[in-house]
């Protein structure tokens, strides 16, 4: 089984952190705010969850509607934002679609999003 994505989150996410001491470069502060706005609606984080505690750690279109209470085109919408930021994985399988997290999507982002660990300084006694 082998899923098709466009992973952006990976390729694209920008190497260095706002928070890592220097200046964010604007390109890629805009990336990054992409992949956060994917991630900024209930519903997405919701699917997100979904997917994720699913058997096997995928969901298809079909199994997401009701648990979301809202309709197949709607979830479709918010599954294409999801995988378009690089944060879901895609294959097709007859007519449906089935999506699982990237991996490494959510890890990278909180990553860019931590501060680097102030060192301790040790004082001269």
């Amino acid at each position: 089984m082998e899923y098709v994505g466009t992973a952006l989150a990976e390729t694209t996410m920008p190497q260095i952190s706002p928070l890592g001491g220097e200046p964010i470069e604007r390109a890629d502060a805009e990336r990054l705010a992409g992949v956060l706005k994917a991630l900024a609606d209930p519903a997405r984080l919701r699917l997100l969850s979904l997917i994720q505690s699913a058997p096997e750690g995928e969901a298809c279109v079909c199994d997401l509607t009701a648990p979301l209470g809202l309709s197949q085109p709607t979830v479709s919408h918010h599954l294409r934002i999801l995988t378009e930021a690089g944060l879901l994985e895609r294959e097709k399988r007859g007519v449906w679609a089935y999506y699982r997290l990237v991996p490494t999507a959510i890890a990278t982002i909180a990553d860019l999003l931590t501060p680097p660990r102030k060192r301790a300084t040790k004082k001269a006694r």
